[in-house]
């Protein structure tokens, strides 16, 4: 826990910027019925009969010092599509700095050994060089600041149905370019010291 609360506590650097990473699936569900449109003073419509048009996952890949986010759908969940974005991270995203800063999850899909078995050992070694790994805590997954804006991601964008996997890019590539062009970020304030306070009893305890 204090290792990823120290990194949030580094000063911006453009050469090592810090890139928080999650995940989430959502549900593609179709109308049976189109729905009818809203009028004066009501919402739309919606039958609550549906179709299951499958299942899609959306990557958040956001710099909280940089206001910056960058949200990838992919059909499925495996490990090549997260060495995948980690090659986007790498490559597309900051082919300028030094040393990109990891922060994520230990979901089992979470790992540089994704690289190995998505691409080449050269190329996946080239990338993992490339990356300072940072890994929270076992049921620490809120200091992920990528799983707040997971959140804020699926209240305004992904909270109604979606239908197919075409709209659901869509609508992601709008709401990501309007919080980029808005420069919204996440507000950090819990600090190693506030942990030591906070959770002490999380903390080993040492008799006198």
């Amino acid at each position: 826990m204090e290792d990823v609360l120290d990194v949030y506590q580094r000063a911006y650097d453009p050469l090592r910027p810090v890139v928080c990473i999650d995940e989430s699936s959502k549900q593609l569900v179709g109308h049976v019925r189109e729905p009818m449109p809203a009028a004066p003073g009501q919402t739309r419509i919606w039958d609550y009969e549906y179709v299951r048009n499958g299942v899609a996952d959306v990557f958040m890949v956001f710099e909280p010092l940089g206001c910056r986010r960058r949200c990838i759908a992919t059909q499925r969940r495996t490990r090549a599509e997260f060495a995948e974005v980690l090659r986007q991270v790498s490559d597309t995203m900051y082919p300028q700095a030094e040393r990109i800063v990891l922060v994520m999850d230990n979901l089992n899909t979470h790992s540089a050994g994704a690289l190995y078995e998505a691409f080449e050992p050269e190329e996946a070694n080239r990338l993992a060089k490339r990356l300072e790994i940072h890994y929270t805590p076992k049921h620490g997954s809120w200091l992920d600041m990528a799983e707040i804006e997971i959140g804020v991601l699926m209240r305004q964008c992904l909270g109604g149905r979606i239908s197919s996997f075409t709209e659901m890019e869509r609508q992601i590539g709008a709401w990501e370019s309007e919080r980029n062009r808005k420069c919204a970020t996440v507000d950090w304030q819990f600090t190693t010291e506030d942990a030591r306070i906070k959770l002490k009893r999380l903390y080993p305890k040492f008799k006198d």
